[in-house]
């Protein structure tokens, strides 16, 4: 049985040909709405709940990222809103619950040209869904990060009837399988995610095309660095200070 380490890293390593050879085009659109949202003084507001939050993490306040980036997450109602702690309960069941949408978004520093990148591996849950309609409602671009099999595979938990897919100007298809997993199990499962790992490769391609198209226009990409070396504390002061009150960075 094929289950072991090496065994892992060669699905990873096709997995990772295959999202290169298949989201080339739209890599390039989603860097496109990205640079012309940082062109007319925008945001990239990022969101995700689970483990799609590594990526909007990937996407928002990391060395060798975007500058004018924002992270929203479902805690955001007690961090920014003064819910009680007891909110959040299970995450599971949180993140299933559209109603809370309305409040990240009313929350946030969200301005017009804002464009929003929305990551949800099954692109079916109450919150994602929610917020990807208000954001298209509200005239933003928006961008998804999802896997095309495990959506078209599930039923949207979204009173709609709609997935993430759906409602996205640009989709980012991570090409992970249904559930995720990639390595069988003796009784028949699965094991070894990898949706994370092909979520953060795009998310890193759009960063090096939106730095490539900056400087194509003749502008300095506003690129964070690395908080741990000499000089990156003030470079990056200097770089959030033209994004007061737009960018928050903490929990």
């Amino acid at each position: 049985m094929d289950i072991g380490a090496g065994d892992y890293v060669h699905e990873v390593k096709a997995l990772m040909d295959e999202v290169v050879q298949t989201q080339g085009t739209a890599v390039k659109q989603a860097a496109a709405l990205m640079i012309g949202s940082l062109r007319d003084g925008g945001v990239i507001q990022a969101f995700g709940s689970g483990h799609s939050e590594a990526i909007a993490m990937e996407i928002a306040g990391r060395a060798g990222g975007l500058v004018p980036t924002n992270r929203l997450a479902l805690r955001d109602v007690v961090l920014y809103g003064g819910a009680p702690v007891s909110v959040l309960g299970n995450g599971a069941e949180l993140e299933r619950d559209p109603t809370i949408a309305q409040k990240i978004y009313d929350l946030a520093p969200v301005q017009p040209r804002d464009v929003f990148v929305l990551i949800s591996s099954s692109g079916v849950n109450g919150s994602v869904v929610e917020l990807a309609s208000i954001v298209k409602e509200k005239g933003h671009d928006l961008i998804a990060l999802t896997s095309v099999q495990h959506s078209t595979a599930m039923t949207s938990r979204h009173p709609s009837g709609r997935k993430l897919f759906d409602l996205a100007d640009v989709v980012l298809d991570n090409g992970a399988p249904y559930g995720d997993a990639v390595l069988p199990l003796p009784d028949g499962g699965v094991f070894g995610a990898v949706s994370t790992i092909t979520s953060a490769l795009l998310a890193q391609m759009v960063v090096a095309e939106v730095v490539r198209g900056l400087i194509e226009e003749g502008q300095a990409p506003p690129i964070y660095r690395s908080a741990n070396v000499i000089g990156g504390d003030e470079h990056n002061r200097a770089l959030e200070s033209r994004y007061a009150g737009r960018i928050r960075r903490g929990a």
